[in-house]
Order: C-alpha cells, then structure tokens, then sequence
C-alpha cells in the first residue's frame, strides 16, 4: 500500500542489465536514447559516449530491422574496446525476430507489447469472441517464450514497454482508451514472464499525457501485487517536446510517481541532444530521493478517496477560486510588473502594500491588517489571526494554514467561512506529503474551501531550471489527485515574477488542468527519425506561436505518431526520408508532402479550420 504522506521507495525485485542491476538497494537509475542511425557505428559510439560522460547509466539504440540490430555487435564492441561498460539496450518495434537477435548483443530488449505480435494501429473496432480472443492470447506466447530462451541464455534483460500511442487495435476494442487497457496490454506479457520464472524484466507505461501515464502506472502496480509481481518500473513521459515546457512535462509526470516511491530507472525524454536529458534526469531523482528518512508525517487518507482513480476534490467556489473553474495563479510581486500574452496571474501578493491604482483587470492579494476593501484587493490572514476572519468584510478571503495547525482551531472557522480560501504552506522536507496530509485532513471533516498550493524556493536566475523542476516535482501528485484550486508559486532570489508566472501556467498546463498556450507534443527524436526534428520543431513554433490553446503533435516516424497525439489537434509526422504526413486528430489528411513545404502546409491547414 502506498503512503500518501511519508517517503518510501516501493520494493521491487532485482533485474539485472549488464554491471548495473536495478530495483530495491540499488540507485534509480538514468538513461537516454541515441538519434544518430544505428547503422551508423562510429556515430553511435560516439552519442553514447557523450550520454555516459554526462551521467547516463544505460544507452538505448532504436533497431527497427535485423541489420540495426545487427551492428548492435559493433556498437557494443566499440565501446567495450575503450573500457565502457554501461550497459546497451535494444528498441524493437513491429518484428519479433529482430528482438531476438538484438538479445546476443545488448544487455537489454525493449519489446512494445502494443506492436511486438498485433499489427499497427489504424484505430479500427474489432469484435472477438471469448475464444477468438483466447486465441489472440496464445499468438503473444508463440512470439514472446523463443525471446525469453535467448534471452535467459545471454543473461539479457527485457522491458516491457507499454506506450498509450501504440495500443493494438485489439486492446483498444476490448477495453477502450483507457488506463485498464493499457494496463492489460502489459499483464499479458507479463504473465507469460512469471509462468516461465523469467525475472530479469522491468516494465514502463508512458504516454504523453501526464494524467493518462501516472494513473495507468498506479493501477498497474496495484494490479502487480495482487499477482505477487513486483518488478522494477521504468518511468517517462513520451513526446514530451523541449525546452522549459518539455522538462516542466517530464517532471509532472514522473515527479509524481517518484515523490510516491515509484520508479527505478527514469528517462527524461527532450527533443533536445540525448546528453542534455541526462542532468535533468539526475536533478529530478536526486531532489525527491533526497527527502529519504524524514521526519514522519502522521496523516490519515480520507476514506473516500480513491488513489488509483481520483477525481477533483468537491469545493465550494469562491469568485473565480474552486469548484468546477480552472486552478488560478498567484505569485508575489509589486503590482507594477509586465507578463507575456496570456499568462498574466490571477492574483498577485503585495503584502503590506496596498496597490494604490488598480487597472480592473489583475486583483491584488494584501496582509489583512492593511486591507481597506478597495476594488481588485482580497485579505489574507495568517492561521494564528484565524479570530479576526469575522470582523473584515470581503467577498473572498484567504487563510494561510500549516498542517499540524488544531483541526478543533480551524475546522469552525472554515465551516462558518465558506468565502475562505485556503492556503497551503510547508517547510517540511517532504512538502508533498504535508500538503497532501492537511487537505486529506479536510476532507476527512467534510470541508468543502478551496485550496491553493503554495510552494516556495530559493534560486537565481541561473537556476531556474532547477526551480522548474522541482515545483513541477512538488506538484505533480497533487495535481494528479485532484486536490489543486490553485498553485502560488514564490521564489528567494533574482528570477523574475514574469517568469515564475508563466513557471506556474506550465505546470497546470502539464497537468492538463488548464491551457494558457499551444501545447507541443513532440517525440525526442531517434535513429527512426525521417528530418531534422529540432530545426522542424523550431519553425512550427515560430509558425503558430499566435495560436492559443491547440495541442500540436511533431512525430519523427509513424511508430508512436497517431497514437501519441490521439488528442492532439494537428499533426506533423515523418512519413519516409524528406515526406511528411499531415493529421487532423486521428485522421491522415495529407501524405508524402515534401518536407520543404509541409510547414506551411500545417499552417494552412489550421487556418482552414481557425
């Protein structure tokens, strides 16, 4: 059973990749993937060499035929004759006999159970009968037990990769687009494993989704221990894009499960050189790991909630605060500042000086002891001046509330306040779990006030990575549990408030909670890949960044494409070398457009729509 509120890493069974073993009493381990050909030696030992200079400790190759995956031979030899001996792994999709050859020389396979014996997805209904569908059943085991052999004679791990882009068809039919399809679609394999006492596994369920990738990956682990699994977990967020929206993504998504004790080999996926993935990586683990050992918090779940299928904790509005209305944003600052487009906060904190115009449209937050009941200005009370709430009159107020504060103290207060909003504040190490501890505590005595997150840091501008990172870490199962009315995000140091707002915006943004701008999904990138995906991702940005609120995939090769960006509004995906494919949502409108005009092709094609 998961501890909501104290940090444990999950127990998971040993696998062993070459000379770096994972799972329980080993570290969580990083990695990244090549993009360079895997045909291409030299270029191949090189990437890899530059991952590994940067930390990472395993190095995956995409080998979409049998020659890629036989220069897997030379790759491995190349390094191995310099005296590198970070384990290799294989990528396979479509072809079962190039997973078994890639098994003599990596020291791990990745299968795709969605594509490893179904076709590819083309999003058709199929009907099955019981027995049809049992027959389905054995076909998986007819391709997976001959892998398992090469691979148990050459000590080779598997992972079991499940991508929510590349349900089968079958799946899909059965079970819908859900995260119990994509669950099942990894049990079957997985059972196969357990029968024949093939433990060298490890299993990832991503999706560029964050909310899809975190609940399939809850429900699986669950599913796991009612069968007595407990192998380790791989975790990433597929198609994440790049930049700071791409590391935002990644650290939602997986700094969900990791703050939960879930995980033991992570990959931040950027469509960024795969060296620069690995810091990122590194920065994430280290920061959630590093709250191992701390001072216990002795929350208790509310009874009616439900970890595996959350959904957005009841509360009373309060203006624009709560009930069915998108998490606002509050930052600090002087009420003289500038932000881009639209990404202008909802509030902004002054303290104790009150803003001495205000312009109607951005509304202020001041210390209730100089809070005149000016237009566009709301109090805010610290818990101990809970007593003076009454005696100031406005419409909406907040309530600045530690856990550990006497429930018999506030409990009264907020009941008798509905207009109260509170806000959520922790110096705890494990900030997650106090937070998740005190709302659990008001649920648990049927308060229905909104709640505000509030998450504070300290870094320079330099660091803003960092704070990123971390705050997108820190938020990520609270967003995902459906406890987030709005997240105030404060910051010591030199980074601007422009900044810390459009921080804040992205992390909603990530967590599907609210849209402030075009979101880009976009793969990292591959020896698979059919053009220059940064310099495409770049142009398309430039080309749309004055649309507001569409979702854009950007796909390198079909493999993951029109699954991956299902939901996607438009989609730019590598169709061969220099041709491009153009979707309207799930559907292909346009095929083998020359590369040098399919830009602007997708541009006229949303305008069309616009």
């Amino acid at each position: 059973m998961t501890d909501l509120f104290n940090y444990h890493r999950r127990t998971a069974s040993t696998t062993r990749v070459g000379d770096k073993p994972m799972g329980t009493g080993y570290p969580i381990r990083v990695q990244s993937m090549a993009t360079v050909s895997t045909n291409d030696t030299e270029g191949c030992v090189a990437q890899a060499r530059r991952i590994i200079d940067a930390g990472g400790e395993y190095v995956r190759f995409t080998t979409q035929g049998k020659r890629e995956a036989e220069n897997m031979r030379n790759i491995n030899a190349g390094l191995r004759s310099e005296g590198i001996t970070t384990p290799l792994v294989a990528d396979v999709h479509f072809n079962a006999k190039v997973a078994e050859v890639a098994a003599l020389y990596c020291e791990k396979v990745r299968i795709n159970p969605g594509n490893y014996v179904d076709p590819a997805r083309t999003f058709k209904h199929l009907e099955y009968s019981d027995e049809e569908y049992a027959q389905e059943l054995l076909k998986i085991e007819d391709r997976l037990l001959p892998l398992l052999q090469i691979c148990r004679e050459h000590h080779t791990a598997l992972r079991i990769g499940v991508n929510h882009g590349s349900l089968s068809d079958r799946i899909m039919s059965r079970y819908g687009d859900t995260p119990e399809g994509i669950v099942e679609s990894c049990m079957e394999f997985l059972r196969i494993c357990k029968r024949e006492h093939f433990d060298d596994v490890v299993i990832s369920i991503k999706a560029s989704n964050t909310v899809v990738m975190v609940r399939s990956m809850r429900l699986l682990i669950d599913q796991m221990d009612k069968e007595d699994m407990h192998y380790p977990l791989h975790l990433g967020v597929t198609e994440a894009g790049e930049g700071e929206d791409g590391r935002i993504k990644s650290a939602v998504g997986i700094g969900a499960l990791l703050a939960d004790g879930i995980g033991d080999t992570i990959r931040v996926s950027l469509s960024e050189e795969p060296e620069c993935e690995i810091p990122v990586a590194r920065h994430l683990v280290d920061y959630v790991t590093r709250r191992e050992s701390h001072p216990l918090i002795p929350g208790k779940v509310f009874e009616g909630f439900d970890y595996l299928r959350p959904e957005r904790r009841p509360t009373v509005a309060v203006e624009n605060i709560g009930g069915t209305q998108v998490p606002v944003v509050i930052i600090n600052g002087t009420g003289k500042e500038t932000f881009e487009g639209d990404l202008r906060p909802d509030f902004i904190y002054t303290g104790s000086q009150v803003p001495e115009t205000t312009d109607g449209e951005q509304r202020y937050i001041v210390d209730f002891n100089v809070y005149d009941g000016r237009p566009g200005t709301c109090p805010i009370f610290p818990y101990n001046a809970m007593p003076w709430i009454g005696s100031v009159e406005a419409p909406l107020k907040f309530l600045v509330l530690p856990y550990g504060t006497p429930m018999e103290e506030y409990q009264a207060c907020l009941k008798v306040h509905p207009e109260v909003v509170v806000v959520s504040v922790s110096r705890h190490a494990n900030r997650l779990g106090e937070q998740r501890a005190l709302v659990h505590e008001m649920m648990s005595a049927g308060l229905e006030n909104p709640v505000v997150f509030c998450q504070a840091y300290t870094h320079t501008k330099e660091e803003k990575g960092d704070l990123q990172i971390e705050a997108a870490a820190d938020m990520g199962a609270l967003m995902i549990d459906g406890l987030t009315d709005g997240l105030w995000l404060m910051n010591e140091g030199d980074i601007t408030a422009g900044d810390l707002a459009a921080t804040a915006f992205g992390i909603l943004q990530a967590a599907r909670l609210r849209t402030s701008k075009t979101e880009y999904i976009s793969c990292p990138g591959c020896g698979r890949t059919l053009y220059d995906l940064q310099s495409t991702i770049a142009r398309i940005k430039e080309a749309t960044r004055h649309l507001k609120g569409l979702k854009i995939g950007i796909m390198g090769c079909i493999v993951n494409g029109p699954g991956e960006m299902a939901d996607a509004d438009y989609g730019y995906v590598g169709a061969g070398p220099g041709k491009i494919s153009l979707y309207r949502n799930k559907v292909c409108v346009e095929k083998n457009i020359p590369e040098e005009e399919a830009v602007a092709k997708l541009l006229h094609l949303i305008e069309q729509d616009q």
